[in-house]
């Protein structure tokens, strides 16, 4: 679908579920949602984002490192509510052993561009766990800047996160 100098993003499949657990289910990974998935939850996340390719036309897709073939992560869009708000959000998550070498904001870059072009969203957000320096960085780096600060329950958890936010200037 999107294709980087180093990365092929393209839809996430049913025979992808052990490329989907190695990140999924990596608690060092996982730490901003306090807990690694579980094979129920993995399973659920697969077909959620199966869901939205059929119902919205994007999704979070695979990223596939090009030289290798290997799946070293996720990068897209999904929809995102915040405050009763519904955003498209780029979202991503990497093996860990592929952190801290530029992939995350490569694919995050190529991301925003098929956003802007191909769906002429008119803006695109990351909301990123106040705590998590890494993915602002990665937001940072795609040229957004924060809009708003607020905060989200999951797993009984409030958490506060940062809603950083791009334009889209054509």
């Amino acid at each position: 679908m999107i294709e980087t100098e180093r990365l092929v993003l393209r839809e996430w499949g049913t025979s992808n579920l052990p490329d989907l657990k190695r990140f999924l289910q990596d608690a060092e990974v996982m730490w901003a949602y306090e807990h690694a998935f579980s094979d129920e939850e993995v399973t659920n996340w697969l077909q959620w984002n199966m869901d939205s390719y059929r119902e919205n036309g994007y999704g979070l897709w695979a990223m596939v490192h090009k030289a290798t073939g290997e799946i070293i992560g996720e990068c897209g869009i999904t929809p995102q509510t915040v405050d009763g708000v519904v955003y498209p959000e780029i979202g991503y998550h990497l093996v860990k052993s592929y952190w801290h070498h530029g992939y995350a904001v490569e694919a995050a870059q190529a991301v925003k561009v098929w956003g802007f072009e191909e769906k002429e969203f008119p803006e695109l957000i990351s909301t990123v766990r106040d705590t998590n320096l890494a993915s602002m960085n990665v937001a940072i780096r795609n040229g957004m800047i924060v809009k708003k600060r607020y905060v989200k329950h999951y797993r009984g958890i409030d958490m506060p996160h940062y809603v950083f936010s791009i334009r889209n200037e054509n």
